[in-house]
């Protein structure tokens, strides 16, 4: 049985009443978003917490805002924030992030959205709903980014390769711009897995050019540019 928390430096995530658990993508993104200054920071998706106690570890002066739609996923968050130490700061709200509603925009929003599309279903309905669009798409999640994203803000997205091209596109269609993109590759010898997307209501000066980062510079050796971003979370 695998294990049911993963312990961080700072805090200790319990994940075994969620569909998804807690993996490299969400490390990821938790470490490589921008957060900085940041006043007010939405999570679209939370599942167990995991990326909202990063960014509120990250983020000291910020309140993270948790959305999700499970029920189990949601109750379990909520019980990792209150054993953190910012539970003043990280609210979990259990609903559909396109029922989600708020008087105030936020200055970053990030999410690790379902991305599986017409591929084989799970039977858990859960997990089926964690991991593909039919519950939130990407012309769906891009409509609520550009209506809750501040004139400054910026919205972070983990997801994998093949689907990029398609999110390009519904940001776009939704006046948002790529700010920035980095491209993870397993080994340096394999082809990238998954992409790291940053966007602004603003276009930018100048091309973006997908920046790289290799997780693994040899067998079961991370590499440098991986451990120094994740360094203040995994023990």
């Amino acid at each position: 049985m695998a294990n049911p928390y993963f312990q961080f430096k700072q805090f200790t995530v319990w994940h075994d009443r969620c569909a998804m658990k807690v993996g490299t993508d969400a490390v990821l993104l938790g470490s490589w978003m921008h957060v900085e200054g940041a006043k007010r920071l939405l999570d679209i998706g939370c599942g167990c917490g995991l990326i909202a106690l990063m960014a509120a570890q990250r983020c000291t002066e910020g309140r993270v805002v948790a959305v999700e739609i499970d029920g189990e996923a949601a109750s379990q968050a909520y019980d990792n924030v209150q054993k953190s130490p910012w539970k003043e700061r990280v609210e979990v709200v259990h609903t559909d992030i396109c029922d989600f509603s708020t008087e105030e925009g936020f200055d970053v929003i990030f999410s690790n959205p379902p991305y599986f599309v017409n591929s084989l279903k799970c039977p858990d309905k859960q997990r089926s709903n964690a991991r593909h669009t039919d519950t939130l798409d990407f012309d769906a999640l891009m409509q609520r980014v550009e209506s809750l994203l501040n004139v400054d803000g910026e919205f972070s997205v983990v997801i994998p390769m093949e689907a990029v091209k398609a999110l390009k596109a519904s940001a776009i269609s939704h006046r948002l711009y790529l700010s920035r993109e980095t491209h993870v590759y397993t080994k340096p010898s394999a082809p990238a897995k998954r992409a790291l997307l940053a966007f602004r209501r603003t276009l930018p000066n100048t091309l973006v050019v997908p920046q790289r980062l290799v997780i693994y510079s040899s067998p079961g050796e991370y590499g440098d540019e991986y451990k120094k971003m994740v360094n203040d979370f995994y023990l």
